[in-house]
């Protein structure tokens, strides 16, 4: 009789290979749910709001939690300064940051910009692309991060989005995965935000337009009035007695300057509406340069701020500007710029403070050097590092926080640079430097002479 023997040894890697199989399978499962989660939370997040920054705001929270991170930051592209704007930050020391921007070809966050990659850093001492200024500025140390372009599912990346120093284990691939979700959908909510806020901003645009077409039109009669007064008071004070005369000469002084700064002043402000006009109507002017003082330039500033400077107990100085040399700029633009450092200083310095605008030639570089200095209270790093921009803060009430916007702008278009120094409870000093010749002048010399 034949007899069948069983195997006493059991075929193991079945089994093993079937709960390995499971796991793989429960592994994928679990990821797919945590993107789904990601996604219906980032929906959830973005679509109650409408304003861009409640927008990043919502989406840089989102993107910590799912993964679990402790801190991070959304940057946005500034095209016209060629730099990645911290726009909000959360995380230790994030008020240093917020406001703050790098060249945006630095660091692994420039990289990421340019190539639309994410990139997965597990440990950034190794990596020689970290931008480590930022670590040592705010004192917080970064282990381990993912940044990743935030840009739509195609199309150029509008920032980027830094996720730093996951809370248990170090962030990899598989939360790429879900940030990229997240990251695709807030930057589609955020262009359409921005959209949204330009149409507005157009809007807002042709209604100045038609505010500045009544302001110009209704400082004609000022400017009617104030010749008629000056006459009448011209004829009133010679027709006193020479006795008379003499006592009333101090006023008859006074009038004339208060009616020359009130003729001055509204001149400049139709000319400002006209610009405002030419704007809407899509006409850029261009600089008008020409020779110009800048003594007579910050002269007359000082004269149209000097009686508001006196009734608040401040001393307007001048140093050193009659000694500069004639320069090439443009006379109303330069007057705008240092009207508002003077105008934006005068409610930050208190009673028996000083207000000091100085200037020197810096002849071996062929530039002016101008300084705006005051006694005041001094910037707060926040405050400081909006400078210049169109989020600039405004402290004085019923301020826009423009003013050091267009004095950069000024600035810009003379082919100079403006920096600023600031120490709270000190004060604050401005240094712009200018051409003596902007640099377009000079190109033109060069050609003229190859012609």
């Amino acid at each position: 009789m034949l007899t069948v023997q069983t195997p006493t040894t059991p075929a193991a890697p079945f089994p093993n290979r079937r709960r390995q199989w499971r796991r793989h399978e429960d592994l994928k499962l679990l990821q797919r749910e945590r993107e789904l989660e990601a996604a219906r939370r980032i929906c959830q997040a973005l679509f109650q709001h409408i304003n861009v920054d409640e927008l990043v705001e919502r989406a840089l929270r989102t993107a910590l939690d799912v993964v679990g991170a402790e801190a991070g930051s959304v940057l946005l592209a500034d095209p016209e300064s060629k730099q990645l704007v911290f726009r909000y930050v959360i995380g230790g020391k994030a008020e240093l940051l917020h406001g703050t921007a790098i060249p945006w070809d630095k660091g692994v966050a420039g990289a990421v910009f340019h190539s639309g990659e994410a990139a997965v850093i597990g440990d950034v001492s190794r990596d020689d692309r970290h931008f480590s200024d930022m670590d040592a500025h705010t004192g917080y140390k970064t282990r381990d991060m993912i940044v990743l372009p935030l840009k739509r599912w195609e199309g150029a990346p509008i920032g980027v989005l830094e996720v730093l120093n996951k809370r248990e284990g170090r962030l990899d691939q598989d939360d790429v995965v879900i940030l990229s979700i997240i990251s695709a959908l807030s930057s589609e909510t955020i262009e359409q935000a921005r959209l949204f806020e330009e149409a507005k901003l157009a809007e807002v645009v042709r209604i100045l337009g038609d505010i500045g077409h009544d302001v110009k039109n209704l400082l004609q009669p000022v400017v009617t009035a104030t010749g008629l007064l000056q006459t009448e008071l011209d004829e009133l004070f010679d027709g006193l007695p020479a006795m008379e005369q003499g006592r009333t000469a101090a006023s008859h002084e006074l009038c004339n300057e208060m009616l020359g700064m009130l003729r001055d002043t509204t001149k400049r402000i139709q000319d400002r509406m006209k610009e405002i006009a030419d704007c809407v109507k899509g006409l850029s002017v261009p600089p008008m340069f020409a020779s110009c003082r800048v003594a007579d330039v910050v002269g007359h500033v000082v004269k149209t701020l000097g009686k508001d400077a006196e009734e608040k107990g401040i001393t307007l100085r001048t140093e050193g500007l009659e000694d500069l040399p004639v320069i090439l700029a443009d006379e109303n633009r330069l007057f705008n710029a240092f009207y508002n450092l003077v105008n934006n200083a005068i409610p930050e310095v208190p009673a028996g403070g000083s207000i000091t605008v100085r200037g020197r030639v810096k002849s071996d570089a062929g530039v002016v050097l101008l300084e705006v200095a005051d006694t005041g209270r001094g910037m707060s790093l926040d405050v400081r590092a909006r400078l210049f921009t169109a989020g600039a803060i405004s402290r004085k009430a019923g301020g826009t926080g423009l003013g050091t916007k267009i004095v950069k702008d000024v600035v810009v278009a003379h082919g100079g640079e403006i920096t600023v120094d600031s120490e709270q409870g000190k004060g604050t000093t401005f240094h712009i430097l200018i051409p003596i010749r902007p640099p377009q002048m000079t190109q033109l010399d060069h050609r003229d002479s190859t012609w």
